[in-house]
């Protein structure tokens, strides 16, 4: 069972806090380099100057992956570098509202839609193309429970379930290339991303009372899963959703 990433080329969008941050700095440790990519550069080059610190190579890249030229241009950027992308984690995600679904404009709407599932499919088709090329690789795509069961964000939680189905559709049709498909589903994690929730005593009670081990996760516990999905440990898994979430989905 080989868990190295060494010699690898991973591209993680919305890594400049959070998760992503936590899943550049695991996938470093396994011994990848990395492009990493959100929309402030300056918030980028934070994170690229640690990992640095570390020996790896880290490209940082400022990116609307809700914008198709901006793809385009990331994954330019990134060949340009690197020469490969032997593994993409889609992590970039978005969710300005809290308002509930009868209360909800089309413009939140198109926002979370935008950014959470129409570029997440476009980099990974953009990705795919040069993996294919290049004999295979692989795409982690982190979802969340929300798109497993919903929760009060409707419209975060109907993205999240299409990511769930691209990543299914993705590995069925990209597995005659060699290309492995697969996500995450975080459940409520401690970051600034979702702090509107976890910092709000009557939702986390909630929460945490639907989760046997009562409490949430912190960041740097998607990190395992994602080496695993990103190596050669997970050979033969494509098309699956691993459930981070403390038991909260059973």
């Amino acid at each position: 069972m080989d868990l190295s990433l060494e010699n690898k080329v991973v591209l993680i969008t919305g890594a400049s806090r959070g998760i992503g941050q936590a899943i550049a700095m695991g996938l470093t440790q396994a011994g990848a380099d990395v492009a990493i990519a959100s929309r402030k550069l300056p918030d980028l080059e934070k994170v690229a100057e640690a990992i640095k610190k570390t020996g790896r190579k880290c490209l940082p890249v400022a990116a609307h992956i809700g914008k198709i030229e901006e793809i385009n241009n990331l994954v330019k950027k990134v060949m340009d570098e690197f020469g490969k992308i032997d593994i993409l984690v889609n992590n970039a995600a978005t969710n300005p509202t809290m308002a509930s679904a009868i209360d909800i404009d089309d413009r939140a709407w198109d926002s979370i839609m935008n950014l959470n599932l129409k570029g997440l499919f476009f980099l990974s088709q953009a990705v795919a193309r040069i993996m294919k090329e290049k004999g295979g690789g692989k795409i982690i795509n982190v979802a969340s429970i929300a798109g497993i069961t919903p929760d009060i964000l409707p419209v975060y939680s109907i993205s999240k379930a299409g990511v769930i189905m691209a990543t299914k559709v993705m590995a069925q049709q990209w597995a005659i290339y060699n290309i492995r498909v697969n996500a995450i589903a975080p459940g409520l994690t401690k970051t600034r991303f979702s702090e509107a929730l976890w910092k709000n005593q009557d939702i986390l009670n909630i929460a945490m009372s639907r989760t046997p081990l009562g409490r949430p996760a912190e960041p740097e516990e998607m990190v395992g899963a994602i080496i695993y999905l990103a190596s050669d440990a997970s050979s033969y898994v494509t098309g699956q959703v691993l459930a981070i979430d403390g038991g909260m989905t059973i």
